[in-house]
């Protein structure tokens, strides 16, 4: 990840600067985010957010479902960027942010940063709370599924498989998704 300076900030400072492009702070250290998402990224990402958003309006569901770029206070020094994330504690939302471990990220992953979804990015929501954490590769055509909430599971698909959203699969209708079928 491309750091602007070695100094640490609090999220507090964070707040009171001011940037040119979208930038996180990840435990102290303030970073650049990658340049403007590709076309694919894109498609995924607003196909994704749809889905989401109309399953959770349908079920007349409390989450909320938010996209980039919408901040995430994991804790004091940490501020994240997630392409979609569904939070279902409505009393962590402040005027600019939530504050806290959302239940489930989505994050696509950039080709010129990679290593930030699956390492960076995948130990902090581990450590903050996420109950459910997707990345979704669209250069490899695979999704990998951590769901933390009260185990520790890892699950592999392909763009093909259908794939169910563990925050949901207690309802009456799971909310199940192929992403080849939201893209196609």
């Amino acid at each position: 990840m491309p750091m602007i300076n070695d100094q640490r900030y609090t999220a507090d400072e964070f707040y009171k600067l001011e940037f040119e492009q979208p930038c996180e702070l990840i435990n102290g250290i303030i970073t650049n985010m990658s340049p403007s998402p590709n076309i694919i990224h894109q498609s995924i990402s607003g196909e994704m957010y749809y889905t989401v958003k109309h399953y959770i309006k349908n079920n007349k569901g409390k989450c909320k479902v938010f996209e980039a770029p919408t901040d995430v206070q994991l804790n004091n020094d940490t501020v994240v960027l997630h392409d979609i994330f569904v939070a279902c504690k409505p009393e962590n939302f402040d005027e600019q942010k939530y504050n806290g471990a959302p239940d489930w990220i989505i994050e696509i992953v950039s080709p010129y940063n990679p290593e930030r979804d699956y390492k960076d990015k995948m130990l902090l929501y581990k450590n903050a709370g996420v109950r459910e954490y997707w990345i979704i590769d669209p250069a490899d055509n695979k999704v990998i599924v951590y769901l933390y909430g009260k185990t520790n599971i890892i699950e592999f698909y392909s763009f093909d498989d259908e794939i169910m959203v563990d925050l949901y699969k207690n309802n009456t209708e799971p909310l199940k998704i192929c992403i080849n079928a939201l893209i196609k």
